[in-house]
């Protein structure tokens, strides 16, 4: 793995030279208090693409982007920030935030290295441009995560910050602890997760299995995959959109709430507690829909 070109582009870390009035004023009264002073700087670099067409991203702190592309290398650009007690502190910092490249027998890894200091606090927006067919894997701690345009497998996992993931042709898997997780344009299996966030996907090819603690999950089907679709939120709506024709055996179960079903079901029996079994058009993979405090809609 050989980089090809880098570039570089530093802002904040030297402040104007002769700076008087309030400015002045003002950077004297902060002077010294933590992550009063900040420093930026953007760098582009192109590496090889593994020849596994594995790669790994790891972000602790700052948004992730990764595109795929009709290209054979791979682009990241980091936008970096540190922010400290002075001009010094900060430029030393954001020397020390490292995007680091490491090939492992699965591919390429590529992490963001950030120095932990109580009184300094630094990260990196990363935006990564991959080939289409990569077996990529995105996660981060702090921050929001975008994939798009792979032709793939695709992991992506955040654990306080969004997770989206739209233009996929392969089996997903999504997940988030506190925040909202959306899909759109995606051909496979995926599997949706959050701990306490709400669950959209959109013309989605394939089947489904989408579950959230806390919060309502929508879900629009262009076409069913062969393993069914199911749908769980312990507290929250479900309201799943299906393609006119659908052959399929459907289970809805609420335990606190509604259910409103706008299609119709062959050999439907309702059962106490509210329970709705049935079948759409000639049978077919399990649509199963659970939710213990909610409404659930099936169009």
């Amino acid at each position: 793995m050989h980089p090809v070109s880098f570039r570089r582009r530093e802002e904040g870390c030297e402040g104007p030279q002769g700076e008087r009035g309030f400015t002045g004023f003002l950077r004297s009264l902060l002077s010294g208090i933590p992550w009063s002073e900040r420093a930026e700087r953007e760098e582009t670099v192109h590496v090889e693409a593994p020849s596994s067409g594995g790669v790994r991203v790891h972000n602790p702190n700052g948004r992730t982007r990764v595109t795929g592309e009709d290209r054979d290398d791979i682009e990241v650009t980091s936008f970096k920030t540190a922010r400290a007690e002075s001009e010094e502190a900060a430029a030393q910092l954001l020397e020390e935030i490292q995007v680091v490249f490491t090939e492992t027998p699965e591919g390429l890894d590529v992490e963001v290295e950030t120095p932990r200091k109580w009184n300094r606090r630094g990260g990196a927006n990363l935006c990564v441009r991959v080939p289409r067919d990569t077996m990529l894997a995105v996660s981060a701690a702090n921050g929001r995560i975008h994939v798009e345009g792979i032709r793939g497998p695709v992991k992506a996992r955040s654990t306080n910050g969004a997770a989206c993931v739209s233009d996929v042709i392969g089996d997903v898997m999504v997940a988030t602890s506190n925040a909202k997780v959306s899909c759109s344009c995606i051909r496979g299996r995926l599997m949706a997760k959050s701990s306490n966030g709400k669950i959209e996907i959109d013309e989605h090819r394939g089947s489904i299995d989408a579950s959230t603690s806390n919060g309502l999950i929508r879900a629009c089907l262009d076409e069913v995959g062969k393993e069914g679709i199911q749908l769980a939120t312990s507290n929250g709506r479900i309201v799943l959109d299906l393609p006119e024709e659908t052959d399929a055996e459907v289970d809805i179960r609420v335990d606190n709430g509604v259910i409103r079903n706008d299609r119709e079901l062959e050999k439907t029996t309702r059962e106490t507690g509210g329970r709705v079994l049935g079948r759409l058009g000639g049978g077919g993979p399990l649509i199963k829909l659970r939710t213990s405090n909610g409404s659930i809609s099936l169009r």
